[in-house]
């Protein structure tokens, strides 16, 4: 993820003083959170295929609609919001695709919407699914090696963000980065 162009320090204060109940945090802090979540949302559309057409800002603006209406948040740092962001998204991403894989199939499924033109092809909605299926068995497996994948994935967070989010060391992020990599890709291609 590339560097924050505001303190991390002070996001951290703000998010704070946000989980106290200071209002005038919260119009300070949009901003600068908004504009970080376009990067972390531009992050993980740029490991997606040229031709994708869901768009960062719809994916953006319903993160950011999910973790500003939370009610009495409980913010401890910077990392952890962009953890629970993360989260938000991929969340949003799979019932995106799980809906459009629906739909293709003539399902009753609610549809979600993104925005008009935040369309997945068939085959990339099966990948988002397929993903998040394999992600969810890792997490059977190992929970810790699976929020790794998750906050580097899907947050881009780097490894020094993900192991004060997940209070472990950096070095251990790094194995279990490259061990759910390793598993994911086997888990995802034994099909084929």
């Amino acid at each position: 993820m590339e560097e924050p162009s505001v303190s991390p320090h002070r996001v951290t204060q703000l998010l704070q003083q946000w989980s106290q109940g200071d209002d005038a945090a919260l119009a300070e802090l949009t901003p600068l959170v908004y504009e970080e979540l376009r990067r972390l949302a531009h992050h993980f559309m740029e490991g997606q295929r040229p031709n994708h057409t869901l768009q960062t800002t719809a994916l953006v603006n319903e993160a950011y609609l999910r973790l500003a209406d939370q009610t009495n948040p409980n913010w401890q740092s910077r990392a952890h919001f962009f953890a629970v962001a993360a989260r938000a998204m991929r969340q949003i991403l799979v019932s995106y695709a799980r809906s459009n894989r629906a739909q293709k199939r003539g399902g009753g499924a609610l549809k979600i919407e993104l925005d008009g033109s935040a369309i997945l092809s068939p085959e990339q909605s099966k990948e988002i699914v397929d993903l998040h299926e394999a992600l969810e068995r890792l997490g059977t497996l190992d929970a810790r090696k699976a929020q790794v994948v998750e906050l580097k994935f899907f947050g881009g967070l780097n490894y020094d963000e993900i192991a004060e989010v997940l209070k472990i060391a950096r070095m251990t992020v790094r194995r279990d980065w490259e061990f759910a990599k390793l598993w994911l890709y086997t888990e995802l291609h034994s099909a084929d």
